[in-house]
């Protein structure tokens, strides 16, 4: 009786005899009643003001073509500049150094395929793990397709990946071993520098590729500390726009370009560039950098507030180790469907999500190769922080969750 009321209450106000769906009475009364609580940074940010703004002066001052030699044109070529500068300065290379793309999908799939196309048939052999990206491991299931000898290190026993198990991989036949930082549905922290580096002092010719989509502006690397020959990292991660990325590649590296046509980003990636994109990620950039260890710290009481508060709830299990990056924490709470708690809390206005944004509603591999039970991974959701998340917002989560066992509980026994 009181859906139905509101349901005409709600159509009284619009004006209308029906509203045009009922997921769009449940938007406003989602609207009406709940205040917006986001926890899934790990898929997206929110672009932060600075981010906002530049991406509008692109659009509207600066519109120019970066390549036009007239004034509006050179505008927008000056803060094409100014964005690769912070780039550059935030992974501590070369301005020369980096590459913008469409993302951090495009970076990848350059990293991996350019890199491997003109050294595969002479060294066959590429390493990656078994817990990356779908967009890095799309790549090692091409190039196994057309002939590559793939080696992929998977979790021991423990769910952990050594140094060790990656360095023991590689051999002098291999061209390219590619690792991610942080796992995006864990917040695993591979151990991606130390294998890097044990790597390029015993293969030097050996090109490595990191995806550090997870851990950029979140965790204090360079391009240097990390010992990696290409870097891919994305701006939506880090509150700036959606459709821009960067891959980071070392001077002497030699990959084939990957894009072609009017020469853009030194011939490598052509087509016109997205400036107001890549006037964003600059800015999201020069606003994130300064406070890396202050947010790692900030973000870091949280997860232990967030783990503390779960601990009161019957049931509920922390998937990810308490080494793991604290932005990304994977709860399980068994004998309820992922599906079933995302619906629920999203319906209270708390956003989370079932793991990767990218498997869209598939089940994951990854949790399973983290040694995570089947079980738990049906009833798996992620918590994703950025700075901006309160305490107070934990409190809503968890006592939410409270409410969804009881409630969920209930509907079963009927």
């Amino acid at each position: 009786m009181a859906g139905a009321y509101v349901y005409k209450f709600l159509t009284a106000k619009s004006g209308k005899g029906t509203l045009d769906t009922p997921s769009l009475a449940l938007n406003i009364i989602r609207k009406k009643f709940y205040s917006l609580i986001y926890f899934d940074n790990a898929a997206t940010t929110k672009p932060c003001d600075e981010a906002v703004k530049a991406a509008a002066n692109a659009l509207t001052a600066a519109f120019g073509n970066p390549s036009s030699r007239h004034r509006v044109g050179m505008d927008a070529e000056i803060l094409l500049r100014q964005a690769r500068d912070r780039l550059a300065m935030s992974l501590g290379c070369a301005e020369d150094e980096i590459f913008f793309t469409s993302g951090a999908t495009e970076s990848n799939n350059t990293a991996i395929l350019s890199a491997c196309e003109n050294k595969i048939k002479r060294l066959p052999r590429v390493v990656t793990t078994t817990v990356e990206h779908p967009s890095v491991k799309a790549c090692f299931d091409k190039l196994e397709k057309l002939g590559a000898e793939v080696v992929r290190v998977a979790p021991d026993e423990n769910g952990d990946i050594t140094d060790k198990m990656i360095f023991d991989a590689v051999n002098d036949r291999t061209c390219l071993v590619s690792c991610m930082l942080v796992n995006n549905e864990t917040g695993y922290v591979l151990p991606t520098a130390k294998a890097f580096a044990m790597i390029k002092r015993k293969y030097p010719d050996c090109i490595t590729h990191c995806d550090a989509v997870q851990g950029f502006m979140k965790l204090p690397f360079k391009a240097k500390t990390l010992f990696a020959d290409l870097i891919s990292v994305s701006g939506h991660k880090i509150h700036g726009a959606k459709g821009v990325g960067v891959l980071f590649i070392k001077k002497g590296t030699k990959i084939a370009p990957f894009m072609l046509g009017g020469g853009q980003e030194k011939g490598f990636r052509s087509g016109t560039e997205n400036l107001p994109a890549i006037a964003a990620m600059g800015e999201a950039v020069k606003l994130l950098t300064p406070t890396i260890d202050s947010r790692l710290q900030y973000v870091t009481e949280l997860r232990e507030y967030l783990v503390e508060k779960l601990s009161e709830i019957d049931g509920i299990e922390i998937n990810s180790k308490p080494s793991a990056l604290p932005y990304v924490t994977s709860i399980a709470m068994p004998n309820f469907k992922s599906e079933t708690l995302l619906n629920y809390l999203s319906d209270r206005g708390i956003c989370v999500s079932s793991g990767s944004a990218c498997s869209k509603g598939k089940k994951s591999t990854v949790l399973q190769e983290f040694r995570i039970s089947a079980e738990k991974t049906d009833s798996t959701l992620r918590v994703s922080f950025c700075a901006e998340n309160t305490k107070a917002e934990i409190d809503e989560l968890c006592k939410t969750l409270k409410r969804a066992s009881g409630e969920l509980c209930t509907i079963k026994r009927k």
